[in-house]
């Protein structure tokens, strides 16, 4: 599973305060929510700030977390060290909380309530198996995951590391992906792919946009952007190159800087494989380039003031001054010799 990727999976529901998820949710170190969350299994990792309420049939929370609402969980709940909750907490099965949590407006606990220092399992999985891929064991990551298939995520909305997920804007450095959803803010990312969804904001990405069977409230910038059929956009398109499918209705004006592309069907494949073709051949040239300044010699610089070995005398200089000008005079009566021959051989 990877979770340097910001996942909005199909039938998830921004409304002005929730976002309701049919699955799970993965909310991944230092990120900021500004709604609250309602789903199946939530985990927040840590140093994670949640603005709203955190509804779910398990809840997990790693250290250092503040909720801002309150947290209901229908089934067990993991809460870690220096965890602060505004609210109230409820939990309908047993309750592991560690140290120095801090709970404003009390909490109830159906279950058994374990005082300790739980480390959330799921989190716990995330990064073993992270720092396996890392090492290279792919053997060893495919033996946990089969004997984890219990805790198993099901269809999880993914919220990288250091994202902002609020109202007004969706900022990450990582991509987005987008299925069949309704998403409120202006989304800022390293690229972007949404299909079948709603956006109530402006897109804008350092890479390409893709917009396949969706609506966008807003405009869209990009490298490269492609619009594909039965895309609806609300607002300008400003790219390098744009590619727009038949059937699209666009509102505002398109700008491509090195072209606009309307085509009956557009292979996306195709058009990325040729990006990095093109980014490879542009690293190539600019290898070839440093190569040859590395390796080239050094040439005297026409402009710049070289010293001269001897600098001329006063009389050298007046020598010099006056052999030019008679060789002027010279050019001249030369001149005028030949304009004269010239005259005469008219006259005969």
């Amino acid at each position: 599973m990877l979770t340097d990727k910001l996942v909005i999976p199909e039938n998830t529901k921004f409304e002005e305060n929730t976002i309701f998820v049919e699955g799970d949710v993965i909310v991944c170190p230092n990120s900021t929510v500004g709604y609250g969350i309602y789903a199946k299994k939530i985990v927040l990792g840590e140093k994670v700030k949640v603005l709203g309420d955190v509804v779910g049939e398990e809840v997990r929370i790693d250290s250092w977390c503040d909720i801002k609402g309150n947290v209901v969980s229908k089934g067990d709940a993991y809460i870690s060290d220096f965890t602060t909750i505004e609210g109230r907490l409820t939990v309908f099965g047993d309750l592991d909380v560690g140290r120095n949590v801090k709970i404003k407006n009390g909490f109830e606990a159906r279950g058994l309530i374990s005082i300790q220092d739980p480390l959330p399992i799921v989190i716990f999985i995330f990064f073993y198996l992270l720092e396996l891929l890392r090492l290279g064991k792919l053997e060893e990551a495919e033996k946990l995951l089969e004997e984890l298939e219990d805790e198993e995520i099901v269809n999880p909305m993914i919220i990288p590391e250091n994202t902002v997920l609020n109202l007004d804007s969706i900022k990450t450095n990582a991509e987005i992906t987008i299925t069949n959803s309704r998403v409120l803010g202006n989304i800022r990312s390293k690229k972007a792919e949404i299909s079948g969804s709603e956006v109530f904001g402006s897109v804008r990405c350092e890479n390409e946009v893709i917009v396949s069977k969706s609506k966008i409230h807003g405009m869209i910038e990009g490298s490269i952007v492609i619009v594909l059929r039965g895309s609806i956009i609300l607002g300008d398109i400003n790219a390098v190159r744009v590619y727009i499918e038949e059937d699209c209705i666009i509102e505002g004006t398109v700008t491509g800087e090195t072209g606009v592309f309307v085509k009956q069907k557009i292979d996306v494949n195709k058009i990325l494989l040729n990006k990095e073709v093109e980014e490879e051949s542009t690293k190539e040239k600019e290898e070839k380039i440093e190569n040859v300044e590395e390796n080239r010699v050094l040439r005297k610089d026409p402009f710049k003031f070289e010293r001269p070995d001897k600098i001329p005398s006063a009389k050298e200089v007046k020598k010099e001054v006056k052999e030019a000008k008679e060789i002027k005079e010279i050019e001249k009566s030369v001149k005028l010799l030949k304009e004269l021959e010239s005259k005469k051989s008219k006259e005969r």
